[in-house]
């Protein structure tokens, strides 16, 4: 019978226990994306904390648009010895740290000096911005930025990537017909508007080897208006299945979904692990392992959620800025809930837990 502390195996990597922290906006890198000793702070906290798995918050693969502010970045190799002190510092206390790559798009801040990407020309629905549409030029480019920033994460030493291709960001705007209206091979059909997404994780797998862990973060559901559907979605991780990726972590939503049905909710114990449905039927319907993120926080609940379901693994975001060491306490004995009350007031400039000053 499955537990949360089995230890498990995606690609070459080896995970202690079924628990990852899910990329979150730590805040923590300077004005060019670099490392600062906060940001090494952050994550080494995290790393004692007893987590088996550390995804990284966001990090740009382009210097082509302007960082969010605190952003981290892997645009050039000036980062590949930064990132290994980084990876060494996580990897002192047996734990796994993979960086999840990814190009903002329009999801960028509205107040972002530089150009904005776009698979269309449509304005961001709660930013008001409005990106360049993209011309197949330039998705080489954006692609070829992928590539090379999974190559130098490689060679700092994480122990494998993530693409973002959730909540909005540009690789997720292929996705969604409401922002991709072009008209060639990158948009119309799900398998143009998938187009993209495939011919960048290629690209990637072509550079760091077949046995090196990619991952996919994907919505299940954009949960708005010609949003990309949860049928879409299973067609989507069908073919990222098929093409190779190595695992595929289940949120959903963006900025612009309707009402607590976007990324970040509010929660009540009835309404726990908000995507668990959709995450355990496409566990039913691939062979490679899938991730449950969102709305994670009671053990028992969780524990019942592995044994009952084909889901692997379990990832938490605010769970974690409040309480760095919960899987430690659950260790020790002390199973009972994360004590993050969802109010999600810890995300702003700097990213904490008000109830932790």
């Amino acid at each position: 019978m499955k537990t949360l502390f089995d230890q498990t195996q995606i690609s070459g990597m080896k995970l202690k226990n079924r628990f990852i922290r899910s990329a979150t906006y730590d805040g923590a890198a300077d004005k060019e994306g670099h490392v600062t000793e906060k940001l090494l702070h952050v994550y080494e906290t995290l790393a004692k904390g007893g987590v088996g798995t550390i995804i990284t918050g966001l990090t740009n693969v382009t210097d082509v648009e302007k960082l969010v502010p605190g952003q981290m970045g892997i645009y050039n190799d000036s980062f590949i010895d930064e990132y290994q002190k980084l990876t060494d510092l996580v990897h002192q206390h047996d734990t796994n740290i993979i960086v999840q790559l990814v190009c903002n798009g329009a999801q960028n801040s509205s107040t972002a000096d530089g150009l904005l990407w776009g698979p269309s020309a449509v304005a961001d629905l709660v930013l008001g911005t409005v990106p360049k549409e993209m011309t197949k030029d330039d998705i080489y480019i954006m692609q070829d930025a992928f590539a090379n920033g999974a190559i130098r994460a490689k060679k700092a030493g994480f122990d494998g990537i993530q693409i973002h291709v959730a909540h909005g960001y540009l690789l997720s705007r292929f996705l969604t017909p409401y922002y991709n209206r072009r008209t060639d091979e990158y948009g119309g059909s799900m398998e143009n508007r998938v187009r993209a997404v495939l011919e960048t994780y290629r690209r990637i797998r072509a550079v760091v080897g077949v046995e090196f862990p990619v991952l996919v973060k994907i919505n299940c559901d954009d949960f708005m208006e010609q949003g990309m559907t949860y049928e879409e979605c299973k067609y989507v991780c069908n073919m990222l299945e098929k093409a190779g990726v190595s695992a595929l972590e289940i949120s959903g939503g963006l900025a612009s979904s309707r009402p607590n049905e976007g990324t970040i909710r509010k929660i009540t114990p009835e309404s726990e692990s908000y995507f668990k449905q959709y995450a355990a039927e496409i566990a039913e319907e691939i062979d490679i392992p899938v991730l449950l993120v969102g709305g994670n926080r009671d053990f028992d609940k969780l524990t019942e959620i592995i044994i009952q379901t084909k889901i692997e693994y379990i990832s938490f975001c605010r769970p974690f800025i409040r309480e760095p060491g919960l899987i430690n306490r659950w260790i020790s004995g002390d199973k009972t809930p994360a004590t993050c009350i969802s109010c999600t007031k810890c995300f702003g400039k700097e990213i904490k837990c008000i109830f932790n000053d």
